[in-house]
């Protein structure tokens, strides 16, 4: 074989290796897997959303049934508003609870729909009234301590 085509098999393979490094890495950050198909919109207000970001999935029995679309401060009523995209071929009742859960102890933030059984379903545009706020793990350990001083301060 000749200089010239070893080394345009060498280009070939490095050039499969760098596309294969840039698919591997948007499909870690949840880039590749954008839904092409129907959305409908939905929000919600939350007191707090913790660590949860946009494009975070939004799941149902633990299937990614669409994504955070946007995450904004309202300033009256002083909560945040997370804006949803979700797949046309799901649909939810109106009296489901959206959760904010983590994966695993540390890992990434989603929203969690807990399904009711409300007759009429949610529409495009809708606001989710019942909504569950993220659980800061800093925040219960804190509690956890306080009440462990209160404890400790009560028997002397």
């Amino acid at each position: 074989m000749n200089r010239a085509a070893l080394d345009l098999w060498v280009g070939f393979f490095v050039a499969i290796g760098l596309a294969s490094l840039l698919f591997l890495a948007l499909k870690v950050g949840n880039l590749a897997s954008s839904s092409t198909g129907e959305t409908y919109r939905l929000m919600a207000e939350f007191d707090n959303i913790g660590g949860l970001k946009v494009r975070a999935p939004v799941k149902s029995a633990g299937v990614v049934v669409g994504r955070v679309s946007e995450i904004r401060f309202d300033q009256e009523s002083y909560r945040a508003v997370v804006s949803m995209q979700l797949d046309q071929r799901y649909k939810f009742p109106r009296d489901t609870i959206l959760t904010i859960n983590t994966s695993g102890l540390l890992g990434e933030q989603y929203i969690g729909f807990e399904v009711g059984g409300d007759t009429a379903v949610l529409k495009d545009g809708e606001k989710v009234k019942k909504t569950q706020s993220a659980v800061v793990l800093e925040k219960l350990i804190s509690q956890f301590m306080f009440n462990k001083a209160a404890e400790d301060g009560g028997k002397k």
